[in-house]
């Protein structure tokens, strides 16, 4: 059948004129060039792809011809394997092709002449998209063919994009070292196919990575609420991180407070530590433990998340406990050995 207009409108082989509308209202706004500007090649023939669908699909006489003949008989050329013409209405015939209308006049009748703030010069010959007999029609209109929607808002009567919605997501230190995978269930209102806010429901997945930060942002496109003539806004997730009862995160570091007695930092001692993923860590301290004393491990820091493989260090800070009181015979050997 060559191109499969019902999958490229997600939409299956019985779908009514409402289900053809509301899901090529969701995938135009989604590809339209001027919401794609970082990949603005794939965004331009996926959005003549979606227009021809459903300018083919949405008419009762090119959907038939399709349904029967497939896209080649829908163009005037012979289906495979056949020498005959065109088909049209089960006839062989010359007469009928299809050359699919300006993808920007489609889009123009659900969202406005003008929703991304550019001109049109009449049907069929917008500056935006002019065809250039290709199969899906072609996109033109050199440098400043394409505008941002920034540019683009300037101009009057566009459509606006409100600012961001932000909210928290809070993570332990256990998965910012290991990383995790988190669902989030969000409800929004969405505009069907008659203009009416509906209410829906989804579940958004966020992979979190090992080393992210507190600040980290992670963007989800247009997943915010709805409104007539107004772009959705886009949903923004901000890293938080939760207190952990052991360590604290200063940016790559991990810190680890560890009481010691008068005893043990003079003489030495062990530091036993579970580490953020489970290890067991014994790290001897063999240093007289003196004040501001700072005893730093290489690599058993937080991962690096710019550098694969990298961590930071474990800092472990010293707070050396003092007797209350000693007796006269602790104090004259104390002397003794010191050298007092």
């Amino acid at each position: 059948m060559g191109v499969d207009y019902y999958n490229i409108l997600k939409v299956n082989r019985n779908a009514t004129d409402d289900d053809l509308k509301k899901s090529y209202r969701r995938l135009a706004m989604k590809w339209h060039p001027d919401k794609n500007p970082n990949s603005k090649k794939e965004a331009e023939a996926q959005f003549k792809k979606i227009s021809e669908a459903y300018e083919v699909l949405s008419d009762a006489q090119k959907r038939s011809v399709y349904d029967q003949y497939g896209e080649e008989g829908l163009k005037g050329m012979p289906p495979q394997g056949s020498s005959s013409g065109g088909f049209h209405n089960g006839s062989c015939s010359n007469d009928f092709r299809f050359n699919p209308r300006n993808a920007e006049d489609i889009f123009a009748e659900f969202f406005g002449r003008n929703p991304f703030g550019f001109a049109s010069t009449g049907h069929g010959k917008s500056t935006r998209f002019q065809s250039d007999g290709g199969m899906f029609g072609g996109f033109g209109g050199g440098d400043n063919a394409f505008r941002t929607y920034g540019e683009a808002a300037n101009g009057g009567g566009a459509p606006r994009k409100p600012p961001p919605i932000e909210s928290k997501l809070p993570c332990t230190l256990e998965e910012l070292y290991t990383g995790s995978t988190r669902k989030m269930k969000i409800s929004r209102n969405v505009v069907d196919a008659n203009g009416r806010l509906v209410p829906e429901s989804e579940i958004l997945t966020i992979d979190v990575k090992p080393g992210w930060k507190k600040g980290t942002k992670i963007t989800f496109p247009d997943k915010g609420n709805e409104q007539v003539n107004q772009l959705p806004a886009d949903l923004v997730f901000v890293v938080d991180e939760k207190p952990h009862d052991v360590y604290k995160r200063d940016s790559n570091d991990l810190i680890v407070n560890q009481k010691i007695s008068l005893a043990e930092a003079l003489s030495g001692t062990v530091v036993s530590l579970v580490t953020l993923d489970g290890r067991d860590l014994s790290i001897p301290v063999s240093d007289i433990v003196s004040p501001g004393y700072e005893l730093v491990i290489a690599k058993e820091g937080m991962p690096i998340s710019k550098e694969p493989g990298n961590k930071g260090n474990l800092r472990i800070k010293f707070e050396v406990k003092f007797p209350a009181r000693l007796t006269s015979e602790q104090r004259a050997a104390l002397k003794r050995i010191l050298g007092g």
